[in-house]
């Protein structure tokens, strides 16, 4: 009981302090706002950006394999360099591979280029365009808002058919259903014959929808006669996910002419190398931006301390009349320590008010938004940065000798 009684009068104490030198306890909270935006900031980010990335992985699908020769988890040029030499995967290893593998779902091989999109007058730039099969509606998770999607004689045949992604449709067929109607990409017309569900974008940035799908063998006749494939394999179950795996990684060896102790020259990927890679990224992001903030806190401490012992040495007097009526020490340390806690704090609450502003106006652009952890994280910051800071001068006021204390002038 004594204890919450001495809490209060502390922060009684410690408020009438602040509010007697309002100029000074602004300046001396400036550090501590800096740093707490920078700790908001960057906490802010990092959680939106895990947020959308785990939002964007869920439409690849936990249950799909993507064979090709880069490896997704390389994180130097190096790396990149040596894959980038690896021998193609051409479009008989894809169909060796469909036809062979026993515990996948589907499998399709999956050619990527980017291209303008032309009809009448109108057209839409970067779209990626995929020549696939049938399966790929499979693999992909794809699902049909209008029309139909490739059949395997269409595939088969390469006929100039194609399904265009809602973004497509939106910018050329605004007024009317796209449906039947006869696109231009490069030199050849296609028919289009389905249009996809929206899904979005990757991580607020890349859309999903800007995509138009075509046989395999019409974008291999008029677009690209050698190209590097990907091959998408979704396993009969996720729980069959490493026997898939395995299984395909010992095809892929033999399909490629691999001798027993010939590396690999090519990569089976999934989700969650994305999800590595990108916590090795934010490891490095946050780390960087936790020695910002450390800096800025570091300084905004020493302004605190400053100003302590200063407060300490104005109120020597009010500290030996304290100690004379029977104040304890542990009386005294506690007003101080609540004081520059205090002190803190507000600082804290500053910071986080800017950084609430800050988000609102980039989430605008960016899907961003400031969580409950990231403001109780900048609230404990603020605390314990006020109490590391605030207790050398505690400390020496609670040592003080009142005698000595009620000589001061």
């Amino acid at each position: 009981m004594n204890f919450l009684i001495e809490i209060k009068e502390g922060l009684s104490i410690a408020w009438d302090a602040i509010r007697a030198n309002k100029m000074r306890s602004v300046l001396t909270t400036l550090g501590i706002i800096i740093g707490i935006v920078t700790v908001t900031c960057m906490g802010t980010a990092i959680d939106g950006l895990n947020r959308a990335l785990h939002e964007s992985l869920s439409i690849l699908g936990a249950d799909v394999l993507y064979v090709s020769r880069m490896n997704w988890s390389n994180h130097t040029e190096a790396e990149w360099i040596r894959d980038n030499k690896r021998r193609e995967i051409t479009l008989v290893q894809a169909r060796e591979v469909e036809r062979q593998l026993t515990t996948a779902q589907a499998v399709t091989p999956v050619v990527q280029m980017t291209r303008t999109v032309r009809y009448k007058n109108l057209y839409s730039s970067r779209v990626q365009i995929y020549g696939t099969t049938e399966q790929f509606l499979t693999t992909s998770g794809f699902s049909i808002a209008a029309g139909r999607f490739l059949s395997a004689g269409e595939v088969d045949g390469g006929r100039p058919v194609c399904v265009i992604g809602n973004d497509v449709s939106t910018n050329l067929f605004s007024k009317e259903s796209p449906l039947g109607k006869k696109i231009r990409i490069g030199g050849r017309f296609l028919e289009v014959i389905g249009v996809l569900e929206k899904r979005g974008s990757f991580m607020g940035m890349e859309s999903f929808d800007n995509e138009v799908l075509m046989p395999i063998q019409q974008l291999l006749m008029g677009y690209w006669r050698d190209p590097d494939f990907m091959i998408e394999v979704k396993a009969s179950d996720v729980k069959q996910l490493d026997e898939t795996k395995e299984e395909l990684h010992g095809l892929m060896r033999k399909i490629r002419h691999l001798a027993p102790g010939d590396p690999d020259d090519f990569a089976i990927n999934q989700q969650e190398q994305f999800l590595e890679t990108f916590n090795h990224l934010t490891l490095i992001i946050a780390s960087v931006g936790f020695l910002i903030t450390g800096l800025s806190l570091f300084v905004g401490g020493i302004g605190i301390m400053n100003i302590m012992f200063v407060s300490v040495a104005e109120r020597t007097r009010e500290i030996g009349v304290r100690k004379a009526i029977g104040a304890k020490r542990r009386t005294i340390l506690l007003q101080f320590l609540i004081e520059a806690a205090t002190i803190c704090l507000i600082g804290g609450l500053v910071g986080l008010a800017i950084t609430y502003v800050a988000t609102l106006i980039v989430n605008q652009y960016i899907p961003v938004t400031m969580s409950v952890p990231v403001m109780l994280l900048a609230i404990l910051v603020s605390l314990m940065t006020g109490a590391v800071s605030g207790f050398l001068p505690a400390w020496r006021a609670a040592r003080m000798n009142p005698v000595d204390a009620l000589r001061n002038e």
